[in-house]
């Protein structure tokens, strides 16, 4: 038999109603189900003890003093999700913007996450059957630690719990935003296989997904468990299968301006343009759209360029994956189970950063040559184009992301002899191995090839520096295209290896009836843990040793063990009140740096001054410890491009015209670096929340709630771009900025600048400096309408909404409004989803929609505020999309189901104030231009009558 945890004292009718009602937002037929049940009965009901995402103890009740929100299998197929990190990016929580597979040239481009509460991605824990995932080996923005999302089979999750606010005293570190619990299915009745397909209708990401489970049982019941496989293929959507992303803006404050695939410029003279054919010998590239292209005030004004080249690279990434789980449990005896849970992940993600990113120049090797007929110092710069590379064009330059991860616990729980106390001892292991072939230019090749094509042999040293090459190019054939043999003459791939790993064993005590009180049993956890991390990053050397052109790598490598104990108290002092108290001690020891410990705590109030109202509070502290990214990547270095503000204010073009400033500084190549420290101390917050749930009615329920982070100490390093728009306002004391003011003077002092004044390079390494206050509040309702012969409505909905949020870079320096300075901050304010569903015999259809609040338009967020005197400065629009269900099942074994995504096939919202050299006019972090997608799925239980 199944070891089970002792039931709970009988309960009232409607205690019952109100355990179904503020079960917010569980699977809606379940809902509906669960309060059919309570009104057949008069009788007293007797409730199971569960255990819940935010608590050890076994209770019963689902709605504690921390708010857990519920999304079931069932809602991720009626609400047309159609992966995990699709569940929790449209949750109303996820109100932060992200880097993913539209963010070209991002440092994980291949991974998904998710930011609650605008947040960082890594401050969110998340849980596979209530054990912590792997981190993914690369790094978020080349700095930070988080989790990819992306490899858990969505076919088979059973439900997915997300704790929002700060969990650490249970949890431990990591648990600062909140935390997510993906429960993979323990059960399964029939066998069944399920085929799935879909499309957008504007073309790209055809998909295809295979999944099959089934149960198992064996050893006269003794043994049982679930088994399944799901696979998926999907191909990439490319930017030019949108009209919004194939071409430079055309609306914009800016007439369009097209790329500079074939340029010469000077520093002095700006362009150059010396092609005796005037780009006739070009004009094949990039689908024959590449002519003679002029830009007023340039130099010479002249350049070979097309208007379509933003089209060349992917939006959403293409994927082939494969996932093996397997749940079983093992009964010894009436009180003692075995248990194991293994999860495998196999996936490759494949992308293009895209034609920007995808060209070469004298810059890198020589910064300018000097050419003594024109008496010039110049530089070459020019794309290539999909012609070059052959049969598939850039589908033959992709980059490829290969990853292969384990979790896998193995354990065993049960009671100890005739007692009240139940034990749970699990060891559980993780790997994620990450192999990077990125696509890459070799610099010794293609420095020789057009040195030998084009430039020549070097002639000395100018005359007026004496430090740059002289060249007598060959004009003529630097305007030519080359053929795909001599493209991969000089081209190939990098294969950068990386790895985390975490092991943990964990033990934990518990008794539910520990001692009597007024309102009930007392219960207590308790739990020890301890373990080893490691995470290594091992960049191809060729990255690290000059022989890639324009581009390098992580480096870094490092390993602790930990320990931590945990402890959890509840006591229902008297009927209406029960208080919980928490706490948690956590050790870590790296080689080869400090010790970090912490002890987080929290309280939490649960008052019921009647059965249908809960009153809720809880009062913390959380933690996150220095990852060992932080404290052991090396001094690690990557090629970027920035807008060399300065430069550009200087010559009369404000951040918000600098398509107008000289390519020399609006489109400048530096080399960054970023490294880790040892000395790091961990980040440290304050945090609480308050709040109720109401049930008027068995069918109708409300909730909520109020948080509060106060966040110190944080470790970060700044955006490279932001970096040089304040070293700007600082150097020219616009916006109200001091040159002497802390902020200033670290800006100043990350930037390096050569002796014409340019910017070279930028430095933006690891410190505990940053600190955030967040306010948030998030409101939920579910009502369910038996409408008799017409069949049952089920109405949800979530909001959340930032109060507050201010953020201070370094102390001594003024809070900054991330709510109000779109410079810092692009996020909206608010989010919020709702569905209607209506079930009849054998359908059920579902509208459900998404919609996201105000957001900075472009030109707010390059001034770094909305006071702007031309008026252009403002917030876009809230912007809601839609999807839509509808499942029959035309027999009881049958499932058919259609959904389509984005109903309404609706863009991002229109920003005129972006200007024409932009190629993707939105906030690629908070919106989507995938469009409409379309998905049918049949699924089949093989024995079911």
């Amino acid at each position: 038999m199944t070891v089970r945890n002792s039931l709970s004292p009988k309960r009232s009718r409607l205690s019952a109603a109100l355990f179904a009602a503020i079960l917010t937002p569980v699977t809606a037929s379940t809902f509906a189900q669960q309060i059919e049940e309570s009104q057949k009965t008069s009788t007293a009901t007797t409730l199971d003890k569960v255990v819940v995402t935010g608590s050890l103890i076994p209770q019963t009740t689902k709605e504690t003093f921390t708010p857990v929100t519920v999304i079931s299998a069932e809602d991720i197929q009626a609400r047309g999700f159609s992966s995990v990190s699709d569940v929790l990016q449209q949750s109303s929580f996820a109100t932060g913007g992200i880097q993913g597979s539209q963010s070209s040239a991002s440092f994980t481009q291949g991974a998904e996450t998710v930011s609650m509460f605008g947040l960082n991605p890594g401050y969110t824990k998340y849980l596979i059957n209530g054990r912590p995932m792997a981190d993914y080996p690369a790094l978020y923005n080349g700095s930070d630690t988080f989790n990819n999302i992306s490899g858990i089979p969505v076919d088979l999750v059973e439900r997915i719990e997300i704790l929002p606010g700060g969990q650490s005293s249970l949890y431990g570190s990591d648990a600062i935003a909140g935390v997510v619990n993906v429960i993979l299915k323990t059960r399964v009745d029939n066998t069944t296989i399920s085929i799935r397909g879909g499309t957008y209708t504007d073309g790209g990401g055809d998909s295809g997904r295979v999944t099959l489970a089934t149960g198992f049982s064996a050893a006269d019941d003794r043994l049982n468990g679930v088994f399944g496989v799901q696979y998926e293929s999907s191909e990439p959507i490319w930017a030019y299968q949108r009209d919004i992303t194939k071409q430079y803006y055309r609306n914009g404050t800016s007439a369009p301006l097209a790329s500079r695939d074939w340029l010469v410029y000077s520093p002095f003279t700006s362009y150059a343009f010396l092609d005796p054919n005037n780009c006739a010998n070009v004009t094949d590239a990039f689908g024959g759209t590449e002519g003679l292209q002029t830009r007023p005030n340039f130099g010479d004004e002249n350049y070979c360029g097309s208007f379509f080249t933003p089209g060349y690279r992917t939006l959403k990434n293409g994927k082939d994956s494969l996932q093996v789980y397997s749940h079983a449990t093992f009964d010894l005896n009436d009180n003692h189970q075995l248990y194991a849970d293994v999860l495998y992940n196999d996936e490759e993600v494949k992308y293009h950063v895209g034609s920007n990113y995808t060209w070469w120049g004298t810059g890198v090797e020589w910064g300018y040559y000097y050419d003594p007929d024109l008496d010039d110092f110049l530089n070459l710069q020019r794309a290539f184009a999909p012609e070059e590379m052959g049969a598939g064009g850039f589908e033959n330059s992709m980059n490829k992301d290969k990853t292969e991860s384990w979790h896998v616990t193995l354990g065993a729980k049960g009671r100890i002899g005739a007692s009240k106390w139940d034990y749970d001892i699990g060891l559980t292991s993780t790997r994620y191995e990450l192999d990077e072939q990125g696509f890459a230019r070799f610099a010794g090749p293609i420095n020789d090839y057009f040195q030998n094509k084009v430039l020549g042999p070097e002639l000395g040293l100018d005359p007026y520096y004496g430090a740059y090459p002289v060249f007598q190019p060959d004009y003529a054939a630097f305007y030519t295209m080359m053929s795909p043999e001599d493209f991969r003459s000089f081209t190939g791939y990098t294969s950068s290896k990386s790895k985390t790993t975490n092991d943990m064993l964990r033990g934990q005590l518990t008794n539910s009836e520990l001692f009597s009180l007024p309102g009930g049993s007392a219960g207590l956890a308790v739990a020890l843990e301890a373990g080893q991390e490691e995470w290594s990053y091992k960049p191809d050397a060729r990255l690290l040793n000059g022989e890639v052109w324009g581009t390098t790598s992580v480096d870094g490598g490092g390993e602790r063990d930990r320990y931590a104990a945990i402890a959890e108290l509840r006591l229902p002092v008297f009927d209406p009140l029960t208080i919980s108290l928490s706490g948690r001690y956590d050790r870590f020891e790296p080689d080869g740096a400090e010790t970090v410990d912490k002890t987080t705590y929290s309280l939490g109030i649960e008052y019921r001054p009647v059965e249908s109202f809960l009153l809720r509070g809880k009062y913390g502290t959380a933690f996150k410890a220095p990852t060992l990214a932080d404290q052991f990547q090396a001094e690690s270095g990557y090629y970027n491009l920035v807008t060399d503000y300065y430069n550009c204010q200087l010559l009369g073009f404000d951040p918000t015209e600098v398509d107008q400033c000289p390519a020399a500084f609006s489109n400048r190549q530096f080399f960054g670096t970023t490294e880790g420290s040892r000395d790091l101390e961990p980040l440290n917050a304050d945090v609480w929340n308050v709040g109720f749930v109401w049930a008027p009615l068995p069918a109708l329920s409300f909730t909520a709630d109020y948080f509060r982070w106060d966040i110190r100490d944080e470790v970060g390093s700044q955006d490279p771009d932001g970096l040089a728009l304040r070293e700007m306002y600082c150097r020219t004391g616009a916006n109200g900025y001091d040159i002497n003011a802390p902020v200033c003077v670290d800006a100043l002092s990350k930037i390096t600048r050569d002796s014409l004044n340019r910017i070279t390079e930028i430095y933006t390494p690891k410190v505990n400096e940053a600190q955030e206050i967040l306010e948030a509040v998030n409101v939920s309702a579910n009502y369910v309408w038996d409408t008799g012969v017409y069949g049952q409505l089920m109405f949800r909905g979530s909001y959340t909404n930032n109060l507050k949020h201010e953020f201070v870079a370094f102390e001594g320096d003024e809070p900054i409004d991330l709510l109000r300075n779109p410079g810092w901050s692009s996020d909206p304010k608010s989010k919020a989803n709702a569905s209607v569903t209506w079930r009849k015999d054998n359908w059920s259809t579902t509208l459900y929609a998404n919609r996201i609040g105000h957001t900075p338009n472009y030109r707010a967020r390059v001034l770094e505020t909305y006071d702007d005197p031309t008026g252009r400065a403002g917030k876009l629009k809230p912007f809601t999309t839609y999807n839509f269900s509808v499942s029959y099942s035309p027999l009881d074994a049958l499932d058919l189901s259609l959904s389509v995504s984005n109903l309404l096939n609706d863009m991002p919202p229109e920003d005129r104030t972006y200007p024409g050299t932009s190629g993707a006019p939105y906030n690629s972090s908070q919106y989507s231009a995938y469009g409409r997608a379309v998905y049918v799925e049949a699924r089949y239980m093989f024995g079911a009558k």
